[in-house]
């Protein structure tokens, strides 16, 4: 192979990686200010976060860690301290009571669904379907995601609302999307 060749394939090829899409080499979202490793499993970042930690302690208490640091994948939305705050005075402290370990469970399970999906996938399942994505929880029951302004707003069993405040944080066994109110099953 003469020099120039070989000059102008390596040229190519540097061409070729600069015109690259920075998606393979886009970073996580940071949540609360911590950086989330995509390494990491959704327990992992999760308690890294502080405006996750109310969330921590309620994984924690309903028995979750175990199966949320597993393979999964498994798509989170996780509600902030703020969203737990806008809950009825004491709801947290009385859910996080073993005797109410079940029904802290069925809430907690109704923010998971199975699968990895990422807010693409949900923009893509409701342009398909009228507008309205609905996925079914790990719980059993369903939550609907609409587009609402710049963002994504997902509808719950009982009719409350809450939004997707930072999406797309990748998980080594799923994705996390963090909202701001906690849904009810």
């Amino acid at each position: 192979m003469t020099k120039t060749l070989m000059r102008g394939l390596l040229a190519g090829a540097a061409l070729a990686m600069a015109a690259t899409p920075a998606v393979a080499t886009q970073k996580n979202p940071t949540v609360g200010g911590a950086p989330m490793a995509a390494s990491k499993t959704i327990v992992q970042n999760a308690s890294a976060a502080p405006n996750l930690t109310t969330l921590v302690a309620a994984v924690k208490a309903a028995g979750l860690v175990e199966t949320l640091s597993g393979p999964g994948p498994f798509t989170v939305f996780a509600p902030t301290n703020d969203a737990f705050a806008k809950l009825p005075a004491g709801t947290v402290d009385t859910l996080v009571q073993p005797e109410n370990k079940a029904q802290l469970t069925s809430i907690l399970t109704y923010h998971v669904v199975p699968g990895r999906i990422t807010a693409n996938d949900i923009a893509k399942k409701a342009k398909a379907n009228g507008g309205t994505a609905t996925y079914t929880t790990v719980a059993g029951g369903t939550l609907s995601f609409m587009k609402m302004g710049k963002g994504w707003g997902i509808k719950d069993a009982k009719g409350g609302h809450a939004m997707i405040t930072t999406a797309n944080v990748m998980q080594s066994n799923g994705v996390v999307h963090v909202i701001d109110s906690v849904l009810m099953p």
